[in-house]
């Protein structure tokens, strides 16, 4: 079995040896137990030098979270001959009561509607070769809380209006003398600002073992905001838009030597799309997949975007649906670009993992401090087990989470009944019986010829 605090000896230098054996002795609770992932049930499975009290330690201490996932990553995961893109999401998860830490109303994409919890901005690299995801930073979304102004009576305008006859209200349209804004000097809205700062601080740790071009983010950052932020932090977006954004050809002047300073031409209509801008047609069980690509503006952005829209036609009801993806390379093809944005659905699987096996949905941790830990830990657990798997996948290629946490409980069972024997086993018999066991509860069982230990 791999040595847990073998694979944390990298952080020795970012935390304390106490923290470090505080932290293997957890993630070996972790892959070996059964139930909600709780402090409690940690400490249950612990065994000695794992009490309740140690684990309240280990939550409630402050940890450079950032630089450890990037030093583990790097270390452990990072490859130099395969390419990485950055990808964003926002995951919620629901908690109840009222004192943990940032709980609030947060619309849930599972539930389709708000819902009492806690909410984290996840970034993940994502590699294009083995097209998955390891997380890089976590930071909890905290909702700032907006003053309600206050109720004015009607009787209380009227004699303000009165009283003051000097005020003039102002006209409607656009003042006189005014002049056009610029476009690329937006003022980021705190969403914005906070990934901005965590996308900085990842960029510093990584600039030099890994340059990165692309970030990719869901539809809700498909707007202007969010492309000046990428560009003055040297990436190149890649996002969705609205199905009935108004896209605008440029204006090509029919005469080149007479001057023109019109900008927008013909607005784009998705249903009778130019056929110049096909690409690719495919047909697959009576559906018509036709992709289009090319250079496009919007009145609400500061460049020309490089948009691909993908067209589903049902051939039998004529029943069309459309997609539109753009990017802010204009040189990059349709099919990176649809590529590296079905990629950024590799962070789904973190959050589904992190959910359903290291605790993230299960965590009752109140203070700062400890949801913080809490929720690190459990996507921590989720590179941690990409690691493992890469050594059991060769192996056998089938092997999961499940059969990890399978195999870990089985040897905890074996390493407990060993100490209770007054004279260990013949090394043969011990190692049959660390495979049978072991193989307990596992859907891809070992082959039975072979024997692990």
């Amino acid at each position: 079995m791999p040595d847990i605090l073998a694979l944390l000896e990298c952080l020795q230098r970012h935390t304390t040896r106490t923290t470090l054996r505080r932290w293997s002795r957890i993630i070996s609770a972790m892959l070996a137990m059964t139930g909600r992932i709780t402090m409690l049930g940690i400490s249950r499975w612990c065994g000695k030098g794992g009490s309740y009290r140690t684990i309240q330690r280990f939550f409630a201490h402050s940890l450079p979270w950032a630089t450890l996932f990037w030093v583990f990553f790097r270390e452990h995961i990072f490859c130099k001959k395969e390419t990485y893109i950055l990808a964003g999401d926002e995951v919620v998860v629901s908690k109840a009561g009222k004192k943990s830490y940032g709980i609030e109303r947060f619309f849930s994409s599972l539930y389709d509607k708000p819902i009492l919890g806690l909410s984290f901005f996840a970034l993940s690299l994502v590699s294009i070769e083995q097209r998955k995801a390891f997380p890089m930073g976590i930071e909890q979304v905290i909702k700032q809380k907006v003053e309600k102004p206050k109720i004015v009576k009607e009787e209380t305008e009227k004699s303000q209006e009165q009283s003051n006859p000097e005020v003039v209200k102002k006209k409607r349209g656009r003042p006189k003398g005014s002049k056009n804004k610029d476009k690329k000097e937006v003022v980021l809205n705190s969403e914005l600002l906070r990934i901005r700062s965590l996308i900085e601080d990842l960029l510093k740790k990584i600039s030099k073992f890994l340059p990165l071009t692309y970030l990719v983010l869901d539809g809700h950052f498909g707007n202007n905001g969010a492309v000046v932020m990428a560009r003055k932090l040297g990436l190149q977006l890649i996002c969705k838009m609205r199905c009935d954004s108004a896209l605008y050809i440029p204006y090509e002047n029919p005469d080149p030597s007479r001057k023109c300073r019109r900008k927008y031409g013909d607005r784009i209509d998705y249903s009778l799309i130019p056929a110049k801008f096909l690409k690719k047609t495919e047909t697959v069980d009576n559906i018509r997949t036709d992709f289009y690509q090319t250079q496009l503006l919007h009145k609400e952005f500061s460049q020309a975007l490089n948009v691909v829209i993908i067209v589903r036609t049902n051939i039998a009801t004529s029943h069309r649906t459309h997609a539109v993806l753009f990017s802010t390379d204009l040189n990059l093809s349709y099919v990176h670009v649809i590529d590296y944005y079905s990629l950024r659905f590799q962070i789904e699987f973190n959050f589904r993992d992190a959910k359903q096996f290291w605790g993230l949905e299960d965590f009752m941790n109140v203070g700062k401090n400890a949801v913080t830990n809490a929720a690190n830990l459990a996507f921590f657990m989720v590179n941690v087990s990409q690691v493992l798997l890469s050594y059991f996948c060769k192996l056998n290629p089938d092997f999961s989470i499940t059969d990890l946490k399978a195999m870990f409980r089985g040897y905890k069972y074996v390493e407990e009944t060993i100490k209770l024997l007054p004279q260990k086993p013949d090394p043969v018999l011990l190692a049959n019986i660390f495979h049978r066991v072991t193989n307990l509860g596992r859907i891809h069982p070992a082959d039975p010829c072979s024997t692990s230990s």
